[in-house]
């Protein structure tokens, strides 16, 4: 039976895109980035924020790390026991990887909630404006109020320490013990 890693033949190309697509500043994505969301008609829509920052590179290598350190003899076993493919994904392999899901979801949210530069391009509707590129235009007739900033600070960043309070458990194991602890 061939290993999990040999089921695909172009594995190192997509492993050398994904490291490529780490190396490469986002900074430099945002003009092509720009083009297809005006060519799917989704500039100044929620999707148009949502989409381009789902997927974060690096947590791609973090999720492969993590499906590599799997044991495959729990795939074996199953196997052994008469479960095909998609049983055994969804009867081991996702239960073990629930703590890096987490983790990585939960990673992936607070980098999207905190970034400026994409919303701030995409977006010309102050409606649709998220908490940091709101923050940036609130300006005052009497120049920069401080207390005023600092304030909207605390509250964009009540929603991330919300995030991490209600899902601290699943972050530090998914990070300090790989979804292994205790199992």
């Amino acid at each position: 039976m061939p290993s999990p890693g040999s089921f695909f033949a172009g594995r190192r190309w997509l492993y050398a895109a994904i490291i490529g697509a780490i190396i490469i500043p986002p900074q430099m994505l945002i003009v092509p980035l720009f083009r297809q969301m005006l060519a799917f008609d989704l500039v100044d829509t929620y999707w148009g924020i949502i989409l381009p920052q789902t997927i974060a590179p690096a947590m791609v290598l973090i999720l492969k790390r993590f499906f590599d350190q799997i044991p495959i003899e729990l795939e074996d076993a199953a196997r052994v026991d008469g479960a095909n493919r998609l049983r055994v994904f969804w009867s081991i392999v996702l239960p073990l990887s629930r703590p890096i899901l987490a983790a990585v979801a939960i990673f992936v949210f607070i980098g999207a909630w905190n970034n400026f530069l994409w919303p701030f391009i995409v977006t010309t509707d102050a409606d649709l404006m998220t908490l940091p590129v709101g923050l940036q235009t609130v300006k005052s007739a009497y120049g920069l109020q401080y207390a005023q900033n600092m304030a909207s600070a605390i509250l964009a960043a009540l929603p991330l320490v919300v995030v991490f309070l209600f899902f601290q458990r699943h972050i530090i194991k998914g990070v300090a013990t790989t979804g292994f602890g205790g199992q």
